[in-house]
């Protein structure tokens, strides 16, 4: 009876789900697909798209410039997601363990900032990491050196950037994985012993692990393409696989090899899911 009672209940579901189902297959499927075709068109004289058809437009993506672009912008992806993890983290078990009313404080720090424009928010840190900037006029004031660093247009001011956009999407699904933990197991590690340390290794991190791999998930993945944080930052210097892709789309108005180039990302993304699905990560851990 259980069997069937599942059953019905599954059934009854399932007309509720078709809008989502002909939305995704509208908008996501067959734009997918025409993206998909479009990369294997050759660029007319006139920027349109079409015959021949073939691979040509990813042979060019194994040329040294692409693939020091790809290396680039997965190195700087990875120690987005890797600070982003160590700051993230510590703010978010205190947050959990913090009283209601510095919950609700915490949160609002954290959330209130990103209710303004992102690019407002990326010339703010443009003008502080500028030669004449507040960082470097106080480091002078201070005798700490002797003349102003260079920290704009490089790599490091466009790793700041992306770790303070980021860090919001570590923060809130680690805090909704400490918050649903069973306390009583850190505990019972505490009374059979273990010390705080180790009762953290053992017992918190493998509780939160979900809410860690999907925090992982969410700052990587879109590090690989915000192109307009290292357009503002880096300038020239930092040519992420975003700025190639923005390039070749608005300025070379190359439509069939910025697909490809879109169909890359595309791959790469769908491979980072899938490592997070072996690893147990499931979709509602992504839900905070």
């Amino acid at each position: 009876m259980a069997k069937a009672a599942l059953g019905r209940h599954q059934t009854s579901r399932q007309p509720m789900a078709l809008p989502m189902v002909l939305y995704a297959a509208l908008f996501v499927g067959l734009s997918l697909l025409y993206i998909i075709g479009l990369s294997l068109m050759t660029r007319g004289a006139d920027f349109t798209a079409g015959a021949p058809y073939g691979l040509h437009n990813y042979e060019r993506i194994v040329s040294p410039l692409y693939l020091r672009s790809l290396l680039q912008s997965l190195r700087l992806a990875f120690f987005t997601a890797l600070f982003c993890l160590a700051l993230g983290y510590p703010f978010a078990y205190f947050m959990a363990k913090a009283s209601s009313r510095a919950r609700t404080w915490l949160m609002m720090l954290l959330i209130v900032p990103f209710w303004t424009n992102a690019l407002i928010r990326i010339y703010g840190w443009k003008i502080l990491l500028s030669t004449t900037g507040p960082l470097n006029q106080m480091f002078l004031s201070l005798g700490l050196i002797e003349k102003p660093i260079r920290m704009l247009y490089t790599d490091f001011a466009v790793q700041v950037g992306m770790i303070y956009a980021m860090i919001p999407f570590m923060v809130l699904p680690v805090y909704s994985a400490v918050e649903r933990m069973d306390w009583a197991m850190v505990e019972a590690s505490r009374d059979l012993g273990a010390s705080p340390f180790r009762a953290f290794l053992t017992v918190t991190l493998p509780m939160t692990l979900p809410g860690v791999l999907a925090g992982l998930v969410l700052t990587f993945i879109p590090s690989i393409g915000l192109f307009f944080i290292s357009d503002l930052l880096g300038g020239s210097n930092t040519m992420l696989w975003g700025n190639m892709v923005h390039n070749e789309l608005l300025k070379s108005r190359d439509l069939p090899f910025a697909s490809a180039l879109s169909v890359v990302l595309l791959t790469l993304t769908g491979l980072v899911i899938l490592v997070y699905r072996r690893m147990g990560g499931k979709a509602d851990s992504m839900v905070f």
